[in-house]
């Protein structure tokens, strides 16, 4: 199969279609190799507008949802960038090429392990992997410019937030009552964090992050 002109046809049809076209998000979506990042039974779908699941409890969004996200996140070639639950690490990768240093949060061994593989073999120096509790964020590194989660979540944690830098993004597909998923990007101004919603989406969830169910008598 000829991924790279897989690659090409990604872009062209389900990225550039969707009111991505910032050339750096396009350039990072070329460069970037999304077969190395899903399992060898998943390579000849790669590049198809579909979730593919990764490890346990993780997945690759369909291509469009992902570039939505990353051009909500408005990431600057200086910013320092914090990818939470970064799974095979698909998106710390495409990240890498637009900013200065991007760290990529896992919460097991076996995940940054093979994350910190891949980047070596791609030559991402930007990209670090490292181990934590995905809930805690990473606040001995913070703050960061700019903060992506990569799975739908009901709520975000002031955790999360409180890393921020003044000027901060942390850029989420965050769900609604109604099980509706909104891509959305808070923003960190003095002590206050604003939400605007942009587009709607509805990518694989983290399920650790739902509202607690109450008992009603």
């Amino acid at each position: 199969m000829n991924f790279d002109a897989a690659r090409e046809i990604m872009v062209d049809s389900q990225i550039r279609p969707n009111d991505v076209t910032d050339a750096p998000i396009v350039s990072a979506f070329l460069r970037t190799p999304r077969e190395v990042f899903v399992p060898n039974s998943r390579k000849s779908v790669a590049y198809s507008e579909l979730e593919i699941a990764t490890s346990p409890e993780r997945s690759l969004w369909i291509p469009r949802d992902t570039a939505k996200l990353v051009k909500l996140a408005a990431i600057k070639s200086s910013d320092i960038v914090l990818v939470i639950g970064a799974g095979a690490g698909y998106e710390a990768a495409l990240i890498s090429h637009l900013s200065e240093t991007v760290i990529a949060l896992e919460e097991t061994t076996a995940l940054v392990d093979a994350m910190a593989a891949r980047f070596a073999a791609l030559g991402l120096d930007r990209a670090v992997a490292v181990d934590g509790k995905i809930a805690a964020g990473l606040p001995d590194q913070a703050p960061f410019d700019a903060i992506y989660v990569c799975g739908m979540v009901e709520y975000v944690p002031d955790a999360w937030t409180d890393q921020l830098a003044e000027g901060g993004r942390l850029v989420a597909v965050v769900m609604d009552r109604e099980g509706l998923g909104r891509g959305t990007v808070f923003t960190k101004s003095g002590d206050t964090v604003a939400a605007r919603d942009a587009f709607d989406a509805c990518p694989p969830k983290f399920a650790q992050f739902d509202f607690k169910q109450s008992f009603v008598f």
